[in-house]
């Protein structure tokens, strides 16, 4: 027996927008009991919760074609989902929201290792694409430390970048070209299987947008030959300031090492006992890794070791096999989850110039005994990406609201020595009431007035990376 059509005037709201996306989408692909969505509530950024209204699982670009043009026509604001692995609140759902997952998208699209090119739907994830063309001696560049679970799209979203991004750069870097919906439905494609598209420089504005001006679904990525070889080589010091101004001599002696990384004290204990990878008992680590042939990386390592004994290191070890550089990655990749096994911390990501490692390192101590939480560094000491992460007590009454005054502390600090709020994991909800410490009013209305032109109902996103109040306004004008 047919049952009859429900009748839309007696449907709640949530009721009416489940309907129009269940008539689009696989039965599946729509998640709508309150208990499920609860897995959508929060991403890495777990201080802040809020159910979704529902989600969507869609598989394809016109899937998610369907579910924009839903949800334009209806007036129903959209948070694009990657892997939920964003430590700035950049998934974060409001209550009236469909959360768009783009989990399903996994697939290769197209591999051309002529031309050194890899097309994947947004939903692969970040190692998962150097998994695809390794056997062919080729890898993606971009590498945070969330790649195992991080999605493409988040990446695109934030403009990753990762431990290696001193030599490769970041997301921006890599990317040539993208397939994305506009809000009302529209699929654009920009960019392409080439380094560089005519025209406006859509692409530049696309990457690193936070999910502001429309979802992509698929991305030409570039991919690179792998190194004849690599090897990192373990420094020690005795202060967090010695060991910053020794990045800063490595950088001004004209030597490009892959990479850069800086742990501090706390943090070299806790991955330590997390992986046990060997590190020495210090204030401050570096792992400075080097690429090329085996000329090529004694010659760099000599260079980079002799800089390191002006500064009297207390420990300086040179890997001596495959297995000791991964082991010593290996500790350093995990220092998130380390530390989270101890702690709630809060993980804050800004970009400061060089040279100013010492002075800041100093002054982040400072902070952290004024606010009585500690704090771990550990980050991307060669392009001055910065990831201090404050300790504090979720349970205890008052501690997220310390943390939180302390975090915005730091990150004025960083702009105030002429660096940036963030260097790859955006601005969110996180860092979105400071945005007037880094940008003129002049400045934060030209960034408002693309989003006009890309999304004039301001649906995508919804109170993210503006002010909040001004972000409000925008969207009920």
């Amino acid at each position: 027996m047919e049952m009859p059509a429900p009748n839309p005037g007696v449907l709640s709201r949530k009721d009416q927008i489940v309907a129009r996306l269940s008539a689009v989408l696989p039965k599946d692909a729509v998640i709508a009991d309150e208990r499920e969505t609860r897995a959508y509530e929060c991403d890495a950024l777990t201080a802040y919760k809020c159910p979704p209204l529902c989600a969507v699982l869609p598989a394809n670009t016109a899937e998610v074609a369907a579910v924009l043009k839903v949800c334009h026509e209806m007036g129903v604001p959209v948070v694009p989902r990657g892997s939920g692995t964003s430590l700035a609140g950049g998934a974060l759902p409001t209550a009236d929201c469909v959360i768009l997952g783009v989990a399903k998208m996994n697939q290769v699209i197209e591999t051309n290792y002529a031309d050194r090119y890899i097309k994947v739907q947004t939903g692969r994830t970040n190692l998962s694409v150097t998994g695809a063309v390794e056997a062919h001696g080729f890898f993606y560049a971009p590498d945070p430390s969330s790649q195992l679970a991080c999605a493409i799209a988040g990446n695109i979203g934030m403009n990753s970048g990762g431990a290696h991004c001193l030599k490769y750069g970041v997301t921006t870097n890599n990317l040539l070209g993208v397939t994305m919906v506009m809000m009302d439905g529209t699929v654009v494609e920009i960019g392409g299987a080439h380094l560089d598209a005519g025209g406006l420089d859509l692409l530049g504005v696309i990457c690193g947008s936070e999910g502001q001006l429309g979802v992509v679904t698929e991305a030409t990525l570039r991919i690179l030959h792998k190194p004849e070889g690599a090897r990192p080589v373990l420094m020690g010091y005795d202060s967090a300031e010695v060991a910053g101004q020794v990045v800063s001599d490595i950088i001004k002696a004209g030597i490009l090492p892959v990479a850069i990384e800086y742990m501090d004290e706390m943090l070299i204990g806790v991955c330590e006992d997390f992986s046990g990878a060997g590190y020495p008992e210090c204030a401050a680590l570096l792992i400075v890794e080097v690429e090329g042939s085996d000329a090529e990386i004694d010659d760099q390592l000599t260079r980079i070791k002799a800089i390191a004994q002006t500064h009297n290191p207390v420990a300086l070890r040179e890997a001596q096999s495959a297995e000791e550089s991964a082991r010593i990655w290996a500790g350093r990749k995990a220092a998130f989850s380390a530390i989270g096994k101890i702690s709630d911390y809060m993980c804050l990501d800004g970009t400061i110039p060089v040279s100013s490692l010492p002075y800041v390192l100093k002054r982040i101590g400072e902070m952290s005994q004024k606010y009585g939480l500690g704090v771990g560094n550990v980050f991307h000491a060669g392009d001055g990406n910065m990831h201090p992460l404050i300790l504090y007590d979720a349970n205890k009454p008052g501690d997220l609201e310390i943390c939180e005054e302390f975090g915005a502390e730091v990150l004025k600090l960083c702009v105030e020595v002429g660096g940036c709020l963030t260097g790859e994991h955006g601005v969110g909800i996180e860092k979105r009431d400071l945005m007037t410490v880094q940008y003129a009013p002049a400045d934060l209305e030209a960034q408002m007035a693309v989003k006009d032109v890309f999304d004039p109902d301001w649906l995508l996103n919804a109170a993210k990376v503006f002010p909040l109040q001004t972000s409000q306004t925008r969207r009920a004008a």
